[in-house]
């Protein structure tokens, strides 16, 4: 029923012959974020379309074991992207399938399953990312621009400029992809840039999440240079964080219910009662927002050489703040800054979304915000929770956590822990002397 559901939607065969398409690369992202794809030439697309690219789920970090039958990845045409620098080949994101049945642990359908949520109250998440990436050298191991060297390089229009053909190539391709780009700045480390676009529904910023990443580290690649969004690749420099804007509206999108200008921050009841439900729990969902080791080198780390470290390292809220972990920049949003740039664009929504929904429903309070330095006066504050200190910490709260299975389920919460547990076991067999080495080839591609 399900594959006949989906051929009866647009036909991604007509739509190839319209753009041209000679290639699709049908795509899905496992549990760690990795992207999986197959290429699948036009002629075939149209059977593709309804039985789904097969994939042996065992290869994958699903939980799968070899014996278990082909899974199928369906592909969504509502997410199809002509590649901006391969125009012949068509990108889309996919749903998988095994036995003709949803498959729990796809991350795509995680995050489907929390929007449900959302629909059965008619309300809909707007979000926007900010993807912080490095630009270094082919082979990963240092910041590529030598003369990229300032303490304080953050927004340098020199630095910025002498990597403006990778830039300007990836900017250009978000015009022509419609996602109105409107920003790009240089960073607070060295080599390190950000780009922004316009914020959209959560399901399609997390598509955009997965190409974005795709498509900088292929330009990137073309241009003889290797694009990192790995959370903490250089010690003494701040590290890469994915900052997410949040914003909850009517089903029709028509109003933004966080939105109250009697605020003293704009923002609505229901608006901090979702940022409550994030306190509540964010400890217990870092093994999603922070998920691999390196994350919390950047969490814990020592101020950098530009004095400041940009992540947050306590569970706190403030107005226009960045030393916080949730900021209130403008009225009717909110910036929530404690995921790093190894995190699954998928996870990352359907996390917020889990622990916003628990904020709302349990008329959640976010308590008195603070309006101090953290960075210099937050080691004075008393009971304030403060975020995992590594990946094993991080690992056993979400898996003892209540709202991380209720909202999750506990079948993708045991996946997801074994799979971390395997890879904490596979570290902790490496020599000392090569444990560094280790988690940068294991997590810069991230």
């Amino acid at each position: 029923m399900l594959r006949i559901i989906l051929s009866m939607v647009k036909s991604l065969e007509k739509i190839a012959k319209q753009k041209k398409i000679k290639y699709f690369l049908v795509t899905f992202v496992d549990l760690f974020g990795v992207q999986r794809a197959k290429l699948v030439p036009s002629r075939a697309i149209g059977e593709m379309q309804k039985t789904g690219a097969g994939f042996g789920g065992f290869a994958t970090h699903l939980d799968l074991s070899f014996s278990e039958p082909d899974m199928f990845a369906l592909p969504d045409p509502d997410s199809l992207i002509q590649l901006p620098w391969q125009p012949d080949v068509g990108w889309l994101a996919s749903d998988l399938v095994m036995n003709n049945k949803l498959m729990d642990q796809c991350p795509r359908v995680i995050l489907k399953n929390q929007i449900n949520n959302l629909d059965k109250l008619n309300l809909k998440m707007m979000t926007g990312v900010e993807c912080e990436f490095f630009i270094l050298n082919e082979d990963g191991s240092e910041v590529a621009d030598t003369r990229d060297d300032a303490l304080k390089p953050c927004y340098d229009v020199a630095a910025l400029m002498r990597r403006f053909d990778v830039l300007s190539e990836i900017c250009d391709s978000m015009i022509k992809l419609g996602w109105n780009p409107y920003q790009n700045d240089h960073e607070d480390a060295n080599g390190q840039f950000e780009m922004n676009w316009d914020f959209t529904d959560c399901l399609t910023t997390a598509d955009r999440h997965v190409f974005f990443k795709f498509m900088v580290k292929s330009i990137a690649e073309k241009n003889g240079l290797r694009a990192t969004f790995m959370p903490k690749p250089f010690t003494q420099l701040t590290g890469n964080g994915c900052h997410a804007h949040v914003s909850v509206w009517d089903k029709k999108k028509k109003k933004n219910l966080f939105q109250d200008s009697s605020d003293q921050l704009g923002l609505s009841k229901m608006g901090y009662q979702f940022i409550g439900g994030i306190m509540k729990s964010v400890d217990s969902f870092a093994a999603w927002l922070n998920p691999c080791l390196n994350s919390y080198e950047r969490l814990n780390a020592k101020t950098t050489n530009s004095g400041s470290t940009y992540s947050p390292t306590a569970v706190t809220y403030s107005g226009n703040n960045r030393t916080h972990m949730i900021r209130i920049p403008d009225e009717g949003r909110f910036e929530f800054r404690a995921a790093d740039g190894a995190v699954n664009p998928y996870l990352l929504q359907s996390g917020i979304i889990a622990m916003g929904l628990d904020g709302m429903k349990n008329k959640r309070s976010p308590g008195k915000r603070l309006d101090i330095n953290m960075y210099t006066q937050g080691h004075k504050q008393k009971r304030i929770k403060k975020l995992p200190n590594s990946l094993e910490q991080a690992l056993k709260k979400f898996n003892n956590d209540a709202v991380v299975k209720k909202s999750i389920g506990a079948k993708v919460v045991s996946k997801y822990v074994k799979l971390k547990k395997r890879e904490l076991k596979e570290f902790s067999q490496v020599g000392e002397q090569n444990k560094a080495n280790w988690i940068r080839k294991n997590i810069i591609d991230c």
